[in-house]
């Protein structure tokens, strides 16, 4: 007797359960929905409770589908979701359609996938094959636009449009942890491989690059190595920082740069630190970086922080509460992946508890999965250590006095509020004598030139920082 297609999907779910645990199944597995099967194009067509479930699927139990769709179904069989989200106040639903990963015919060089070995055959594969690494769900769509990341953003799109053909050659981005940084390399990578997909476009981290000359250099394939990357026509690379000690990558790479430069191909590179901070960085290579753009990627503010939250949840199809977006923007300590980490934990709990997401949960979930500043900095705080340790009236700070020790003062404590608070240069302006963002920026600039070459300086500004820890505890 024929089995019907419900029975074969029922099936599969058996062979799924088999090889999961208990809860791993009811989680994951037991909410999806079998709608139909076509054999005439041997697609298979379920549909899951949200894109946070479609996501995790792919993302942890690709294989173990892939095998027992396989074995059920037959070979080759494309797998399809139907992601139903329910959107607004009025419980309207929204449907959307994506195929499931499907074992490509053509795999990446094997060399920038893996990093394990030179890429000495990688000329010798289909150029058009080249994998460029990027991750598909990091676009321009969902970083969302801020005060700290306008500029960079901006750029980087105008790059994406149009890849060598800008004045923003290289562009340099540099930002603490979790501010964006591989995000929006990523997004740039992923626009411009839409809008050319001939182009050779190639996402690779610093490390990732330190190990295959590392290997290219033992099996005596340098040459192939260089000669792979040279034909590259928009390179980016993540982390540059981590090349700190190792001399003989960055020679190399500056010849991959110089040739790329010279004709015209676009390069990116990320850091958490500017060039200048950069100590290994060779003279030439700085003068190279200083004719493209180097910006800044700030660390989100509340504001953007609430922003990127309400996006992602109209993304997943999430329901939380205002006030506890506003009490996660808060307390996150301006870091985009701690963001999104909170709230993929408050989603993963809502499912398998089955319960609604609530300030209750959302401390739980903070308290385990980041550390929290109980006692954040005011703009008061740092103005009151600042005044003190200068022994200046705040009065006179907040004032429109140009005196030099007054000017100082106040540039002083614009650079701790840029570095102490998540607000915006707008905002510590408004705040510090009615001053608009671009007075800010000037200031911290200012400091942070003087901190590198007087180090009395450095020791006073230092002392005031230490102050901060005294009165947290």
């Amino acid at each position: 007797m024929v089995k019907s297609q419900s029975a074969l999907w029922d099936e599969c779910l058996r062979l799924i359960q088999a090889n999961v645990t208990e809860q791993q199944y009811k989680t994951w597995f037991a909410p999806i929905v079998f709608e139909s099967y076509s054999e005439q194009e041997h697609t298979l067509m379920v549909q899951v409770p949200s894109p946070y479930v479609y996501e995790y699927l792919e993302q942890y139990y690709v294989g173990l589908l892939r095998k027992v769709l396989a074995r059920v179904f037959g070979e080759n069989v494309i797998l399809r979701y139907r992601i139903i989200t329910v959107v607004g106040d009025n419980n309207k639903n929204t449907v959307q359609e994506v195929e499931g990963e499907v074992p490509a015919e053509i795999e990446a060089p094997e060399a920038v996938r893996r990093g394990n070995q030179s890429p000495t055959t990688l000329d010798a594969a289909v150029p058009q094959g080249l994998n460029p690494q990027l991750d598909p769900k990091k676009t321009f769509q969902n970083f969302i636009e801020g005060d700290s990341n306008k500029l960079p953003r901006t750029v980087g799109l105008s790059i994406a449009e149009h890849p060598g053909k800008t004045t923003f050659n290289p562009f340099f981005i540099y930002g603490p942890s979790g501010c964006g940084k591989t995000h929006l390399i990523n997004a740039i990578g992923v626009r411009c491989k839409e809008m050319y997909p001939e182009k050779r476009v190639l996402y690779v981290s610093a490390r990732l690059f330190q190990v295959q000359f590392t290997d290219a250099s033992r099996q005596n394939t340098v040459n192939d190595f260089i000669n792979f990357y040279q034909t590259i026509d928009l390179l980016i690379v993540d982390d540059v920082q981590e090349w700190a000690t190792a001399e003989k990558t960055v020679s190399t790479f500056f010849h991959i740069f110089d040739h790329l430069f010279r004709l015209g191909k676009q390069i990116i590179l990320a850091s958490d630190r500017p060039p200048v901070d950069l100590k290994w960085l060779h003279e030439r290579m700085l003068t190279r970086f200083s004719c493209g753009l180097i910006a800044e990627l700030e660390k989100p503010t509340v504001q953007l922080c609430i922003d990127i939250l309400n996006s992602k949840c109209r993304r997943d199809g999430l329901k939380i509460p205002a006030n506890v977006i506003q009490y996660i923007a808060e307390t996150i300590n301006g870091s985009v992946r701690d963001l999104e980490g909170v709230v993929n934990s408050l989603m993963a709990y809502s499912i398998v508890y089955n319960s609604n997401i609530d300030m209750r949960l959302a401390e739980r979930i903070i308290q385990r999965a980041v550390k929290i500043d109980n006692h954040p900095l005011t703009i008061d705080d740092i103005l009151e250590k600042v005044c003190k340790h200068f022994n200046v009236a705040q009065h006179l700070i907040i004032s429109k006095s140009r005196r030099r020790d007054y000017v100082q003062v106040r540039q002083i404590s614009m650079y701790l509020a840029q570095k102490y608070t998540k607000m915006s240069a707008a905002r510590i302006g408004q705040l510090i004598g009615n001053r608009d963002h671009s007075t800010v920026i000037h200031s911290c600039n200012t400091i942070e030139q003087r901190l590198k070459i007087d180090k009395g300086f450095s020791e006073e500004v230092s002392c005031i920082e230490r102050s901060f820890r005294l009165k947290k505890k």
